[in-house]
């Protein structure tokens, strides 16, 4: 399954990109799992996040590395690529790609996950989607214009 959010922000698109640090992680992190950071490396290749979920009953690590960066006049991403992950899920991947609009940016959030059972895939299409809605309000506060 593939879920494509798009956030329109204020900001320029390679300060926007620049913003992509654990700060900003850890603004993003949802209400619910809880997450707690063991890991944050960085998001230039081979760079690793490691976090832990805390769902109140029983806790999961997450392990993402970082496969690729690239920049260029109009856009910048990076992508994570799940090593360890939290059951159901069997692969994951997100890349976080930040192009140019007009004086602004435009936040992509492009993830491919699968459980491996295309319906599981497809129950938890709604949960995904608000989970990573909830980003957009985030992007949208820190990213405000500047001046």
């Amino acid at each position: 399954m593939q879920l494509h959010l798009k956030t329109p922000v204020q900001q320029d698109y390679m300060a926007v990109f620049n913003a992509f640090d654990e700060q900003l992680f850890r603004k993003l992190s949802p209400p619910y799992p809880r997450l707690k950071l063991l890991r944050f490396d960085g998001s230039a290749p081979g760079d690793v996040v490691e976090i832990e979920l805390q769902t109140g009953i029983k806790s999961f690590r997450w392990t993402s590395l970082i496969t690729e960066r690239e920049i260029t006049g109009a856009e910048a991403y990076f992508i994570d690529q799940g090593q360890e992950l939290p059951p159901p899920l069997r692969y994951w991947q997100h890349k976080h790609l930040v192009t140019k609009n007009g004086s602004g940016a435009i936040i992509h959030d492009i993830i491919t996950y699968s459980t491996g059972i295309r319906l599981l895939d497809l129950l938890l299409y709604p949960l995904m989607l608000a989970q990573f809605r909830m980003r957009k309000p985030v992007y949208q506060k820190v990213f405000r214009r500047t001046h």
